[in-house]
């Protein structure tokens, strides 16, 4: 399975396009869709690349999160589901705590309040951005077509 050209959308709305290093509320530098390394480096301050480099980037970090989520979650996935779990993946590095909620096929009720109520922190502090994307995230994982 692999990232929709919507879930790709998804993740760009949320990640933002930003063609030079800055750090993040995190405190770790960033560049592109939420790029941190480029060829295994972390990415540092001042750096700068293209549009076009941002989107390489974004579809080969892209890989590395689908595997994530492909090699953790045990259950058949819509596409919704798989999309909305990249984009969780890919902002948050992954969670065993979702991957597991959803295996063992805790009630929705569980799965969003987790989906819409953890990673919403940088530094500990909750970030309006992080609350809407994880509600966001938790829309589209439950959505009905």
């Amino acid at each position: 399975m692999k990232t929709s050209n919507e879930g790709i959308s998804f993740i760009k709305a949320f990640e933002g396009l930003r063609l030079q290093s800055y750090q993040c509320p995190a405190g770790k530098w960033t560049i592109g869709y939420g790029t941190t390394k480029i060829n295994a480096l972390d990415v540092t301050s001042g750096m700068i690349i293209s549009q076009d480099d941002a989107e390489y980037l974004l579809r080969q970090d892209l890989i590395q999160f689908e595997i994530k989520v492909l090699d953790n979650i045990e259950i058949s996935l819509k596409q919704h589901q798989f999309d909305a779990l990249v984009s969780h993946t890919y902002n948050t590095g992954g969670s065993e705590t979702l991957f597991a909620l959803i295996n063992a096929g805790s009630p929705s009720e569980i799965i969003r309040n987790w989906m819409e109520t953890s990673h919403i922190t940088g530094n500990k502090i909750v970030l309006n951005g992080l609350v809407r994307r994880r509600k966001a995230e938790a829309e589209l994982y439950f959505k009905t077509l």
